[in-house]
């Protein structure tokens, strides 16, 4: 993908426990098993700040359907908390590695916003607004364009 084609940087969550360690390799098999030809994320934040790159940047993603041919998907491990619940488990080492690798990401496809996975929901009550209620998911647990909003200078999200 050329950076003019790249509007969205999507945050994800692999929607596990933050006391159970998900290592790239098995979200990958995990993919693969789902009919994926590999992991459908660009990038992977482990909880310790490891970025594993698992998908080629020149290669769609498959992480959000609809928007794949214009976004880069960059997921983070964890996202629920010990007891299953939804909560934002990313470590201060993930949030480190996230901003790094979100800033040069916004350096490289300047046309770019970031979002969460749940930004990119349908409008069910065309509204114009993507509500809690409407979300396909709540990945990736916490507001991604409210955290990041300040790293990329990209178009703006209607």
């Amino acid at each position: 993908m050329n950076k003019d084609q790249v509007k969205y940087i999507v945050i994800h969550c692999s929607a596990t426990r933050s006391n159970t360690s998900y290592p790239g390799w098995q979200l990958d098999l995990d993919h693969r098993a789902r009919g994926f030809s590999r992991a459908g994320y660009h990038f992977y934040v482990r909880r310790n700040g490891e970025i594993e790159r698992l998908r080629s940047l020149t290669r769609p993603g498959a992480h959000v359907r609809g928007y794949n041919r214009c976004s880069i998907g960059v997921c983070y491990e964890g996202g629920l908390d010990e007891a299953a619940h939804i909560a934002d488990t990313r470590t201060e080492e993930q949030r480190r590695s996230l901003e790094r690798l979100l800033k040069g990401l916004c350096r490289a496809y300047p046309l770019a916003i970031i979002v969460g996975h749940r930004d990119l929901s349908p409008d069910l009550n065309g509204d114009g607004l993507i509500e809690p209620s409407e979300w396909v998911k709540a990945c990736p647990s916490f507001d991604a364009r409210q955290a990041y909003s300040h790293l990329c200078t990209g178009r703006r999200l209607g």
